[in-house]
């Protein structure tokens, strides 16, 4: 033992010291460097570029927005994913940029041209505001409409009129817009006359006028082209922006849908190269690295010593030792430090938090050299079986790749800390957009779109992919909302892995109350009927706009599934459906969606339908389910000679009644 400790502390020593010695040699490189590239034809596989909403390459060109998607108020992205210095904090020196791009905007089927396409700089921690579709462009929102906070610069071709803060008289045009939706400076424009056209927009900045520039032109693309037109506006980005902006494209449809924006190609190129050259960092570097070498190494002993003397956690250092080897031989998600996600989310301060759970704290946080915004959940330190959920999730979620499950990007683990790192969804928990009265009402189409890719999640799980995943626990609030609201599983950390061929296993009863299936509290197994189970619930949650655990009737004590079930047996059916609605919604859509809800969350979980057969009605694919008109009333209860079943779970006896409220 001796001779591992001292092998151990040398190994530690000499690795502190290279670590300072090149943190303090950092000072004397360039922090940050110009950008320059170029783009003639768009590829999906370039990670230079990230696409976000609907964003999707085709045929070498982005499709900002597609009319063929049948929801409004669309909105898509295209951004370059490296920072781009805008000014040096100590000198103050401002940069030089241009930007050259070639556009589309075809309304041809459209019943207007709503809503237009924007070259955009914004910080580096940008991502698209919840409800930004229609006007607002997919930068701005009813909150951010006119503030500094924004510190946007927006060159917008505009191709609908909004009367709250569009320019007068009706007309389209391009604008110059400083921090709000409102232009700066603006010229009309037709944009009927050019639909379908390919344009040309040259966009540049001169930090010594301090004039932003903007040329535009069709046809030949040049100077000698007599349809060209200007517009510029004098601004100190200092006080818009700050050091570092990333750039890019945003466009979007309307209520009505809209017209196609295409981004043909992109160039831009900017002068400003941040140094570090002062002699007092390097002084204060050097005064620094022996007395912080000494303590460092001090402390890394004590710390060791001390791991000496402790007792070994053998089942979890096992459990960790194999984590890390799985996911250190593949390609999949990113360990990060400690140190890296206390940097991204500013010490976990409380004005990140995003929420709170049993495990532990979820803040919102931005990873600097990766230049994304990300979900990073904390694993409370008291809590063991933050822990096991913590590996749980990791090994299985990070396996898994579908376009409705929430994306793992990272983890982190030492002796102490476990933490995941999640991609970040702006649109928050369904359950938040259901019950808040405060949120945005999520309109028919949107949940119907919610609730089939959820479906299409559950199938994935159990069918489509290796082996069956039971997430086993499925509610609203595990369901989040991507800036297209779209639909994304997430929270695998009570998840089982078994193979197809097996039925129903045992385990620790797990999940909530509301949407655990009755056969889980009497028997204590998982399955993929009880998952179907928990996806009725939610089904009946999104058409109602209630939650499971409340009483629905303040007249009677009847839970969501009972009162759904007796609005059926009555035929009011439709009755049931979420009023803040106000009547706008697709009656067929809405009964099914409802009579699917009931059958997944039948009491007789043998008389539930597969995940598979959900969709296909969901689908219009298979009639819709014969279900009884009165909701049937099954007994519940665990054989006491069951071997599998432990003696606390074998002492409980339900009806479906106590069960399913």
């Amino acid at each position: 033992m001796a001779t591992t400790f001292c092998y151990s502390t040398t190994y530690l020593v000499t690795t502190v010291c290279y670590i300072i010695f090149f943190a303090c040699s950092l000072f004397l490189f360039p922090l940050t460097e110009a950008v320059d590239f170029k783009i003639d034809s768009f590829d999906a596989g370039d990670t230079s570029i990230r696409y976000s909403g609907d964003a999707a390459v085709s045929a070498g060109a982005v499709e900002l927005t597609n009319t063929k998607i049948p929801h409004p108020y669309r909105v898509g992205q295209a951004i370059y994913v490296n920072p781009v210095p805008i000014w040096d904090q100590h000198s103050r020196k401002l940069t030089d940029f241009t930007t050259h791009f070639t556009f589309i905007i075809d309304a041809y089927t459209a019943p207007s041209y709503a809503h237009g396409l924007c070259f955009f700089l914004a910080p580096v921690s940008f991502q698209i505001p919840p409800n930004s579709g229609g006007g607002f462009l997919g930068l701005f929102n009813t909150t951010y409409i006119d503030s500094p906070q924004n510190q946007m610069i927006v060159v917008e071709f505009d191709t609908y009129s909004n009367k709250e803060w569009d320019p007068p008289k009706g007309f389209e045009h391009v604008g110059i817009n400083i921090n709000s939706v409102s232009s700066a400076n603006y010229t009309f424009w037709d944009a009927s006359l050019h639909s379908g056209d390919p344009g040309d927009a040259w966009v540049s900045y001169n930090s010594t006028t301090q004039m932003l520039n903007l040329r535009w032109s069709y046809g030949a693309g040049n100077d000698s082209d007599t349809d060209t037109s200007q517009l510029s506006y004098q601004v100190d980005l200092r006080e818009v922006l700050p050091d570092q902006a990333i750039v890019g494209f945003s466009a979007t449809t309307g209520g009505s849908n809209g017209a196609r924006a295409i981004l043909q190609k992109w160039e831009f190129n900017s002068t400003l190269q941040i140094k570090d050259t002062s002699k007092e960092y390097w002084k204060l570097a050097v005064g620094l690295t022996v007395p912080l070498s000494v303590l460092v190494v001090a402390a890394a002993c004590v710390i060791l010593w001390k791991r000496q003397r402790q007792p070994t956690k053998e089942l979890e250092a096992v459990a960790l030792t194999s984590l890390n080897d799985d996911l250190e031989r593949g390609a999949g998600p990113k360990r990060f430090s400690y140190s890296d996600l206390v940097t991204a989310t500013n010490n976990f301060s409380k004005d990140r938090k995003l929420g709170e759970g049993g495990f532990g704290c979820v803040y919102k946080g931005y990873l600097s050299r990766e230049g994304i915004v990300v979900a990073i959940k904390k694993i409370s330190q008291d809590s063991r079986q933050g822990k096991k959920e913590y590996i749980t999730e990791v090994k299985i979620i990070s396996s898994l790749r579908h376009r409705n499950l929430v994306r793992l990007i990272g983890w982190c683990h030492d002796q102490t800390q476990f933490l995941l790192v999640y991609e970040f969804l702006p649109n928050g928990s369904l359950d938040s957009h259901l019950f808040t009265q405060k949120s945005t009402i999520i309109q028919w189409s949107v949940r119907y779109k919610i609730a089939t890719g959820l479906a299409s999640a559950l199938l994935y799980l159990h069918e489509e992919w290796e082996q069956c995943v039971v997430h086993r626990d499925i509610k609203s609030s595990n369901i989040m909302l991507d800036s297209g609201f779209n639909a994304k599983l997430g929270d695998f950390g009570l998840a089982r892995v078994m193979d197809h061929e097996l039925g129903p296993q045992t385990t620790e009863l797990a999940g909530t109350l509301g949407y655990l299936a009755p056969e889980c509290v009497t028997t204590g197994k998982a399955s993929k009927e009880s998952d179907v189970y928990s996806f009725g619930v939610v089904a009946l949650e999104i058409a109602c706009g209630r939650k499971v655990v409340d009483s629905v009737n303040p007249n009677s004590d009847l839970g969501l599934v009972r009162w759904v079930w007796d609005l059926l047996e009555k035929g009011v059916l439709l009755s049931g459906v979420d009023q803040k609605l106000n009547t706008v919604f697709d009656a067929k859509q809405v009964e099914c969606l409802m009579m699917v809800g009931l059958w997944c969350a039948h009491p007789d979980h043998s008389l539930r339908p597969s995940i598979r057969q959900a969709i296909q009605v969901l689908k219009f694919e298979a009639a819709f389910p014969n279900l009884p008109m009165k909701m049937p009333v099954s007994v519940c209860f665990a054989p006491l000679d069951d071997p599998e079943v432990s003696s606390g779970a074998a002492s409980l006896t339900y009806t479906s009644i106590d069960l399913i409220r």
